[in-house]
C-alpha cells in the first residue's frame, strides 16, 4: 500500500522521458484512461446490479490507498485536469472520487461490458461520441476518464492492471501506458 508522499516519491524518481507532462504534450494526448483501482475478483457476481454497490465487486483497502496515491502522483505532476470522467460501476466511480481531481460525472460509455458481449458496439458508440465531444488537444487539459481494462483495451488496443493508466490522443488514436503508483 503507498502512500501519498511515496507515490510522489515514485513519480520523481522516474526518468526524465516519463515526465508525464512532457509525455503528454509530447503527443498531444486529451484523454488519460485509467483502469480503477484494486478491487479483488474478476468480473462482477451473478447478482450484479448497477446502482447497488453491495451486489458489485469493489475496491478493497489496498485499492483505496491506491486510488489517493493516483490522484496525488498526478496532481504532483502538473498535469492539467480538464474533467473526471467515470465508468457507473462503483469500483470506477469510488477510485474517480478518491482520486480528488475535481468533480466526478458518470459517462455510460465507460460501462463495462465484461461478460455481457451484446453492450460492447452500443458501449464503445457511446464512448466514441463522448471523445469526439472533447475540448482539442492536451492545452484544455486532460479528460480523466476511470473505466474498465475490456474499455481501455477496445479504444486504445493496450492491457492495463488494476490502477494503471494510458495517454490517449483522440486525433491520431495514439496511446502510451502513463507509469503511476
Amino acid at each position: 500500500m503507498l502512500k501519498p508522499l511515496a507515490a510522489l516519491a515514485i513519480l520523481l524518481a522516474l526518468p526524465a522521458q516519463a515526465d508525464p507532462v512532457a509525455q503528454a504534450r509530447a503527443m498531444g494526448a486529451d484523454v488519460l484512461f485509467l483502469r480503477h483501482a484494486l478491487a479483488p475478483g474478476t468480473g462482477d457476481p451473478a447478482n450484479f446490479r448497477l446502482g447497488d454497490c453491495a451486489t458489485q465487486r469493489n475496491l478493497s483497502d489496498e485499492g483505496r490507498a491506491q486510488a489517493g496515491a493516483i490522484g496525488a502522483a498526478i496532481r504532483a505532476s502538473g498535469l492539467r485536469v480538464a474533467q473526471v470522467l467515470s465508468s457507473q460501476w462503483c469500483r470506477a466511480r469510488e477510485t474517480a472520487v478518491l482520486l480528488d481531481l475535481g468533480p466526478v460525472a458518470d459517462e455510460t460509455g465507460l460501462n463495462s461490458f465484461f461478460g455481457n458481449p451484446d453492450a460492447r458496439q452500443p458501449t464503445l458508440d457511446r464512448l466514441q461520441a463522448t471523445l469526439a465531444a472533447l475540448p482539442e488537444g492536451s492545452e484544455a487539459g486532460l479528460t480523466v476518464m476511470v473505466t474498465h481494462q475490456v474499455v481501455i483495451t477496445a479504444v486504445t488496443g493496450r492491457t492495463v492492471a488494476s490502477g494503471a493508466a494510458v495517454l490517449y490522443d483522440t486525433d491520431t488514436g495514439a496511446a502510451v501506458d502513463l507509469p503511476l503508483p
